[in-house]
């Protein structure tokens, strides 16, 4: 059984592009990532979060659900990509090609 003063404050971040939500929580060791962001109750002002799928990090580093949160740091949860960034270079490179900005063989410049 844990005391009252084994636990630790521990931040649980969400941002969108017009807003962010920093939510602190008091946790006691041997939580878990997920039941760290579940005690944050951040669904209640972001409802599209879906707790059994969402990416979790700490300090952008992508960590499982299970993962053990330890005093000091921060849970991010990440929101999905809208595009590939592979596939949108992948397209503005042949764009420029088209365009003749960029050698048709090597991609380099013209």
């Amino acid at each position: 059984m844990t005391n009252e003063t084994d636990k630790f404050v521990v931040d649980v971040v969400y941002a969108l592009p017009t807003q962010q939500k920093v939510i602190p929580v008091n946790v006691s060791p041997g939580t878990s990532a997920i039941e760290v962001v579940r005690l944050s109750n951040i669904v209640s002002f972001f409802p599209e979060i879906d707790l059994d799928t969402v990416k979790l990090g700490v300090f952008s580093n992508v960590v499982k659900h299970d993962q053990e949160i330890l005093p000091g740091q921060r849970v991010e949860i990440y929101r999905p990509l809208i595009a590939d960034p592979k596939d949108v270079r992948r397209r503005r490179a042949d764009k420029a090609k088209d365009e003749g900005r960029a050698n048709k063989v090597t991609g380099g410049r013209a």
